[in-house]
C-alpha cells in the first residue's frame, strides 16, 4: 500500500524529520501537534491557548487529509502537568462531538519547544 504524505500551510511546518500526516489507505496518522501558531511558528502562551491551538492545528491537518476531527478514531494527549486534564476535557468538548475518539492521556516530563500539551491522532476515512 502506497503512503501519501500530507502537508498544509494551515498548520505548523514540521520542525524535524517527520511529516504532518501520512495516509495509508483509509487510515491517516497525524503527527503530534503543539501550540505553535502556523503563521509565526511561535508558541502561544498559557495552557488554554495552547490546547485550542493544538486542536486547531490537528483540525487543519485532518482537513488537508480529506477528513475532519469527527473522523479521528484515536487521540493521544501528552501533558506536562496532568492537573490540566480537566481543561483538556472542557476545550475538547468544543471541538469533538459523540461518538468521541478513543483517547489516552499521558503525563510527560517535557515537550518540544517548552510546550505544555501535545496531541497526535489516528484518523480513518471510509
Amino acid at each position: 500500500m502506497a503512503r501519501q504524505v500530507i502537508h498544509t500551510d494551515a498548520a505548523p511546518r514540521a520542525i524535524g524529520t517527520y511529516s504532518q500526516a501520512v495516509r495509508c489507505g483509509d487510515t491517516i496518522y497525524l503527527a503530534g501537534q503543539i501550540g505553535l501558531d502556523p503563521a509565526t511558528m511561535e508558541m502561544v502562551a498559557g495552557i488554554e491557548p495552547q490546547i485550542h491551538r493544538v486542536l486547531e492545528n490537528l483540525k487543519a491537518v485532518a482537513e488537508a487529509s480529506g477528513g475532519g476531527l469527527g473522523d479521528i478514531v484515536k487521540l493521544t494527549v501528552y501533558l506536562t502537568d496532568l492537573g490540566n486534564f480537566a481543561r483538556v476535557n472542557e476545550i475538547m468538548a468544543k471541538f469533538f462531538s459523540e461518538p468521541y475518539p478513543a483517547r489516552a492521556a499521558v503525563g510527560v516530563a517535557s515537550l518540544p519547544r517548552g510546550a505544555l500539551v501535545e496531541m497526535d491522532a489516528i484518523m480513518h476515512l471510509g
